[in-house]
């Protein structure tokens, strides 16, 4: 059996005779019937974006010149709490904090540190407030110029997909697997996991991604650490880490749900193809990835089972807006229900969308267009057939990061 050396590809890179395909380039020719066989075949990018509630930034900011405090007890920035420390900076006017994806602001829950880390690295001003241990209160603004280093950190990233929920009872259930409150009667489904696209379900079981390699983190350089929490063999996931300054906003950003603001994040790792083994793996498409769908109250009872070709086969990325169909309602549901607050003032902003399809199925007056599709299951030995009403994945970021890791590695900027 013949095996590839990462200095062989290497070495093809650096001639620029590198075969590389995205995981949607690779897949796209497994549908077509002209796949190319091991040895036409040296890297594959593949790549993911999803709702990662595991996610903290470590910062040191500059709040005011040396000697206005001691150190720093409780920090807020545009309300969102952080936690102080863990270096305690006396006397400084710099700030250590952990601030966590997932906070939410004292004042609107719907806002959180998902937004506020990419308002951060778009250049927008953040209030700052800190209370010392010395009873001292100071209050300023920062921007991302005034974070000397930060560094954000994923305790769980990039899991090998996911699972759809849905709701069989009765009642409306408020969840963070749904951009609102579920209704009930399987009236509708809400999924993540970007299917045959992911790095992990193409490394079966991590034969390159491992502890020390390489990736892409919302266009950051950045390490595997090792195992996510709550990794398992069946389900697994990852640790990972990347300098916060160097990433791209666009592939970052806050994920309103029905329990308040959560944070998304957008994950790229290349698959050098050494073995026949790790070529075979990366044949997989969207029919072979089971996706198990449970009840959204219990996630752990499985109602029945589709896959991932169901949930993203044929169906839109993206809306489309019309703004001669906006009836321009006193109270616009979509600006409501938008998870990203990607239209606001009755303004679509597409760099900011999702593609999660909520829009599409809340507007009165059907001025957004988007087919996200439905999927037949067989519940309690019933057949139902569910809309899909929200993504909890971005198919389209994990494809723009991987066609970014792909030219990195052409441009030999991204080395394996």
């Amino acid at each position: 059996m013949e095996i590839k050396t990462i200095s062989q590809i290497n070495e093809k890179i650096d001639k620029g005779e590198a075969n590389i395909y995205t995981a949607e380039e690779f897949k796209k020719l497994i549908k077509k019937g002209d796949v190319p066989c091991f040895e036409e075949v040296d890297v594959v990018t593949c790549g993911t974006c999803g709702v990662m509630s595991g996610t903290a930034a470590i910062l040191n900011f500059i709040v005011s010149e040396p000697g206005k405090f001691i150190r720093a007890r409780e920090v807020y920035l545009n309300g969102v709490p952080a936690y102080a420390g863990p270096c305690p900076n006396e006397w400084l006017g710099s700030i250590d904090a952990i601030l966590h994806g997932t906070t939410h602001s004292i004042d609107d829950k719907n806002y959180g540190g998902g937004f506020l880390l990419k308002e951060l690295l778009e250049g927008k001003s953040v209030d700052a407030r800190v209370e010392s241990v010395d009873n001292v209160s100071v209050e300023n603004t920062i921007t991302i110029d005034d974070i000397v280093r930060g560094q954000l950190i994923g305790t769980r990233m990039a899991f090998k997909n996911y699972t759809a929920f849905t709701n069989p009872s009765n009642e409306a259930v408020s969840s963070i697997f749904a951009a609102t409150p579920l209704e009930g009667n399987l009236s509708g489904l809400t999924f993540s996991g970007c299917g045959d696209l992911n790095p992990l379900q193409n490394d079966i079981p991590h034969n390159v991604i491992k502890e020390g390699a390489k990736v892409l983190l919302n266009g950051s350089e950045g390490y595997i650490l090792g195992d996510g929490t709550r990794s398992s063999p069946e389900k697994p996931n990852l640790m990972l880490t990347a300098n916060y300054k160097e990433m791209d906003p666009y592939y970052i950003g806050g994920f309103k749900t029905g329990e308040g603001g959560e944070i998304y994040n957008t994950v790229a790792i290349p698959i050098p193809v050494l073995t026949e083994k790790i070529y075979n793996n990366l044949l997989i498409t969207d029919e072979e990835v089971s996706l198990p769908v449970v009840d959204i109250k219990g996630r752990h009872f499985p109602l029945s089972e589709t896959n991932y070709h169901e949930m993203w086969g044929g169906y839109d990325l993206r809306p489309r807006f019309n703004d001669s169909d906006c009836n321009k309602c006193q109270t616009c549901l979509v600006e409501d229900v938008c998870p990203t607050n990607a239209f606001k003032n009755r303004k679509f902003n597409i760099a900011q969308c999702f593609g999660c399809g909520m829009c599409t199925n809340f507007c009165r007056h059907n001025a957004f267009n988007m087919n996200t599709g439905d999927v037949d299951l067989e519940i309690d030995d019933i057949s139902v057939n569910i809309p899909i009403i929200c993504r909890q994945s971005d198919r389209l970021r994990a494809n723009k990061l991987s066609l970014k890791l792909k030219q990195l590695i052409e441009k030999k900027e991204f080395s394996l």
